[in-house]
């Protein structure tokens, strides 16, 4: 794909997102996505007034002259972008592939989705702090967590959390190694009037503290799963290939009966075919029941008329590979030790 026909193919993108533009440029949402719109070295994200250039291509240089190009393009059909910030996926550099100013000055610092404010740092890591395929999650989460108490693990910068608080969540715990990503979650919680609570800020190992939880039996009405791709501490190892099912049930004995585990595999790997059936070998015994699947929404899973290419592993019954599924406690196990290998 040339320049030219690469620049139309954003405009046409483009015009199939122009519902999520809102008339105060407070939204944020994935304008472009190259992988499965047919030219996978680039994405383009919008978060306010401020756009993200994603360059994947390995070598980074493989698209490099068409970067100012494609600035240009958007600068003339969004008159109002105030930031240009470009990250390098494969960039050397660590400060490239967290992102360079190539336009303006600060890049916006919050967004506003479903009437709640997320606060981002655009720059913070090689993601943009929010993650935009959640979006429809973070929605039901809102419908679904009044006078509920949560566990947020994996939690980021807290945005499912936030969602939670949002929607009238008694306590929200978010439980990330980052102290600085759960800063963010602290903004965003000031920036939509939330009281903060130190304690609800955990910076520590998923496994130890899930532990700990399960020794001080601690019980939440919902728990957040949204582990990444692969890491591994002394106290455990998180692989979303192999080992997703071992971190559920990690975390069901901390679930009350008729609770709820939002369970997220992001693995490209991994099909929808291949991590439902895991989760329906979990539901066997009759302890946990699949309550709904959620979707990625359009502008980040790719529109018909615009896909182009196609997945590394069928995501179906999913339809993307980050995979959604909401599973409800049905009952509770007399003992937890039953849990515990």
């Amino acid at each position: 794909m040339n320049l030219h026909e690469l620049l139309i193919t954003i405009q046409k993108a483009s015009d199939l997102r122009s519902g999520w533009m809102d008339d105060h440029h407070q939204s944020a949402f994935r304008l472009f996505n190259g992988f499965i719109e047919g030219f996978p070295d680039l994405a383009i994200d919008i978060y306010a007034r401020s756009i993200v250039i994603y360059n994947y291509a390995n070598p980074p240089e493989a698209i490099l002259d068409l970067i100012n190009p494609i600035t240009s393009f958007l600068r003339d059909l969004y008159t109002w972008i105030r930031v240009v910030v470009v990250k390098t996926r494969f960039s050397p550099d660590l400060a490239a592939r967290h992102g360079l100013v190539m336009v303006g000055d600060q890049s916006d610092d919050r967004v506003r989705e479903h009437g709640i404010w997320y606060a981002i740092d655009l720059r913070m890591t090689s993601d943009s702090s929010l993650y935009l395929d959640t979006r429809y999650l973070r929605e039901w989460i809102k419908q679904h967590s009044v006078n509920r108490c949560v566990l947020n693990t994996f939690a980021y910068t807290g945005s499912l959390g936030v969602a939670a608080k949002a929607g009238g969540a008694s306590q929200v715990i978010h439980l990330d190694k980052s102290r600085k990503s759960l800063n963010l979650a602290k903004t965003s919680y000031l920036l939509n009037g939330f009281p903060i609570n130190k304690s609800d800020f955990i910076s520590e190992d998923f496994f130890t503290c899930t532990s700990r939880l399960r020794r001080s039996e601690q019980r939440f009405d919902m728990v957040f799963l949204d582990p990444p791709f692969f890491s591994q501490t002394s106290a455990g190892r998180v692989d979303l290939n192999k080992q997703y099912s071992r971190l559920i049930n990690k975390i069901r004995p901390l679930i009350i009966e008729d609770g709820y585990i939002i369970a997220i595999n992001n693995a490209l790997f991994v099909s929808g075919t291949d991590f439902l059936s895991q989760l329906e070998e979990l539901c066997l015994g009759g302890f946990l029941g699949i309550e709904t699947l959620i979707p990625v929404p359009p502008d980040f899973s790719g529109f018909p008329e615009m896909r182009l290419g196609s997945f590394p592993a069928d995501p179906q019954p999913f339809n993307h590979p980050t995979k959604i599924a909401i599973l409800k406690v049905l009952k509770v196990k007399s003992s937890a030790r039953a849990f515990l290998s």
